[in-house]
């Protein structure tokens, strides 16, 4: 059967779930505050959730909340109570790791689906109809298998089985994100959604009886990134992806800002929606994905495991920065007299180009008119995060278009 391939967008907060569903998710996770990978996002709490869900509602999106911590004794019982509450508010699935969780789950609100997360290692077919078999309606795959496997895996599995898979975002460098590095060095448990991605730091190799002797691993003046690895990227392979047989493309992020989101999430809604009507015209627009796809801050890109094992190339040595291309301004609200309302995330200043982007994929150059403080005094700018302003753009704007600047 033709599958329609769900995208899958990430939320950190109720704002940025909010943008993502304008900006072409079919779907978004989100985690509560209670027992998802991701202590450090900002979360939703029940309130939040219940209002995302509803906004998501409205525009035919789904949500998942993930409770994918591997569970110690003392979470089980907090784990019941949260899913009492969960049964009220009706999302769509819940994304699982561990066994007990799962089970927990099917008695307390059967009628929200369980998907498996990748936590759980999820890398054969058996596994997948283990899970089904106990009531399972998606298995989300481990990062470690290549499109031939997964193309094996829906050959081997019931036809109503969906496999969700990454397509995009950062990659733990363990076995599918089961990591000690941040429990050991920092005492923050990454299973238990608290990791601080020491992979990330910098680090050099002494072997013991040579001290003082560096290893010469791709050793430059700041140190050796043996650990830092790139940012997974497909864009330029969905036909793959949707060959092998994938139903969810899922994008990684719950600690991204909404220019983040709303820049991945319309990139690939495009290239999905463009491939699906006309392969040519996938081909044709591959330079504006691309393109769109390297304005949020990134890692630079590698295809990962799908078309094999990785090799050197898919580690940066050199450096570990970031590349930032634009500048988050903010969001925009609602309308007041010609402006508009945002809540400003960086500095910018009357008279300076910014750009609006657009659900659409248009991006508009506008120099900034005016910008008032919430009482309607004039600002020359706008340097206190978080401050709620209005800002007149000397044209008519959408709510949740972002304003960002080019650096």
């Amino acid at each position: 059967m033709a599958r329609h391939p769900e995208l899958l967008i990430p939320a950190s907060s109720l704002e940025v779930l909010k943008v993502a569903v304008i900006f072409g998710a079919d779907a978004v996770y989100i985690g509560g505050e209670a027992f998802g990978l991701r202590a450090k996002a900002k979360n939703f709490s029940m309130d939040e959730m219940r209002e995302g869900i509803a906004f998501a509602h409205e525009h035919d999106v789904k949500v998942y909340v993930t409770a994918n911590i591997l569970a110690h004794n003392n979470d089980l019982a907090g784990v019941r109570a949260y899913f009492e509450e969960l049964k009220e508010i009706g999302p769509d699935g819940l994304i699982i790791a561990d066994p007990a969780i799962f089970e927990i789950a099917g008695e307390v609100c059967p009628e929200i689906e369980r998907h498996i997360s990748t936590q759980a290692n999820n890398t054969n077919y058996g596994t997948y109809n283990f899970w089904y078999k106990l009531g399972a309606t998606r298995v989300v795959t481990a990062r470690e298998l290549s499109l031939e496997e997964i193309k094996e895996i829906r050959a081997n599995i019931p036809d109503d089985l969906e496999i969700e898979t990454f397509i995009h975002g950062a990659m733990c460098i363990s076995y599918s994100g089961r990591c000690l590095l941040s429990n050991y060095l920092v005492g923050r448990d990454a299973n238990q959604g608290a990791c601080t991605h020491p992979c990330r730091w910098k680090y050099s190799i002494v072997e013991e009886t040579r001290p003082g002797e560096y290893m010469p691993v791709f050793e430059n003046e700041r140190g050796t990134y043996i650990f830092n690895s790139k940012d997974l990227c497909m864009i330029e392979h969905i036909p793959e992806i949707l060959d092998a047989g994938v139903d969810s493309l899922k994008i990684e992020g719950r600690m991204k800002t909404a220019l983040y989101v709303a820049t991945v999430a319309r990139t690939y809604r495009k290239a999905i929606d463009d491939y699906q009507k006309d392969p040519e015209l996938y081909k044709k627009n591959m330079p504006w994905y691309l393109e769109q796809i390297s304005n949020c801050t990134y890692r630079q890109f590698t295809t990962g495991f799908f078309f094999g094992k990785p090799d050197e190339t898919s580690q940066i040595y050199d450096s570990n920065t970031y590349v930032k291309e634009y500048t988050y301004l903010g969001i925009i609200g609602e309308e007041r007299d010609g402006t508009y309302r945002i809540e400003q995330r960086n500095k910018f200043s009357v008279g300076e180009t910014i750009e609006v982007m657009k659900p659409n994929g248009d991006n508009i150059e506008v120099t900034v008119k005016r910008i008032l403080t919430e009482d309607g005094a004039p600002q020359e700018s706008a340097p206190h995060p978080k401050q709620v302003l209005y800002v007149d753009l000397g044209i008519q704007v959408d709510e949740y278009d972002i304003l960002r600047r080019q650096e």
